[in-house]
C-alpha cells in the first residue's frame, strides 16, 4: 500500500505509526484499503485525488472526516455504489 507520507493528504502519525483517535477512523481506513485493493488493483492514485479534493474543499474539516468524504466520492464517482446506497448505509 502506498500512501502519501508528506503534505495535507498524509495520514496523521504518532511515532511513525498511523494515528487513530476513534474506532470508526480505523474502520474507514480499512474500508478504503479494501476498495483500493479490490477495485483499483492497489492503485491509490484515484483515492488520493479524492482525498486531496476533499481536504481542499474544506481545509478545516478533521482529517478522518475528509478521508470518509473522499471514500464516499470514490465509490459513488466510480459507480461502485449509488448515492442512495451510501445514504442508506450511513443511516443504518
Amino acid at each position: 500500500m502506498t500512501l502519501d507520507l508528506d503534505g495535507a493528504s498524509a495520514p496523521p502519525r504518532r511515532n511513525g505509526e498511523l494515528a487513530f483517535d476513534a474506532p470508526w477512523q480505523y474502520r474507514v481506513f480499512g474500508l478504503a484499503a479494501g476498495v483500493v485493493e479490490r477495485r483499483f488493483d492497489d492503485d491509490w492514485a484515484p483515492f488520493r485525488r479524492c482525498l486531496k479534493d476533499a481536504i481542499a474543499d474544506r481545509p478545516q474539516r478533521p482529517y478522518w472526516d475528509s478521508w470518509t468524504a473522499a471514500l464516499e466520492e470514490l465509490v459513488v464517482g466510480t459507480g461502485l455504489l449509488g448515492p442512495d446506497a451510501v445514504s442508506r448505509r450511513i443511516a443504518d
